[in-house]
């Protein structure tokens, strides 16, 4: 349930936005407990393959034809969530997308 992620105990400074809860030493995804509820038994998603598939790919011909260029210094982005309700969702940032040149 959505009160797991701000257990202190298991997520230090549950309100920020930090990866490093959910990854090991080696920067690899840490499996917990806590995640159980939200990706097991009846309540696992039938199409989350296919969908990291779909987004595999359309990331990979994103990047194939086009160049993306931040419009601000990347040290100045800030990166702390927007609260919506009890959604947080990531700020919304400008990119110069770039078409490669065809050799």
């Amino acid at each position: 349930k959505y009160s797991d992620h701000f257990k202190a105990q298991e997520f230090p400074e549950p309100e920020k936005f930090k990866p490093e809860h959910f990854l090991n030493e080696n920067g690899k995804f840490k499996y917990s407990d806590h995640f159980k509820a939200f990706s097991a038994g009846k309540r696992v998603c039938v199409g989350e393959g296919l969908a990291r598939m779909e987004l595999f790919l359309f990331m990979a011909a994103i990047l194939q034809h086009f160049n993306l260029k931040s419009l601000v210094d990347p040290k100045d982005i800030d990166l702390s969530p927007i609260a919506i309700g009890f959604a947080k969702i990531p700020p919304h940032y400008k990119l110069c997308v770039i078409p490669r040149s065809q050799v």
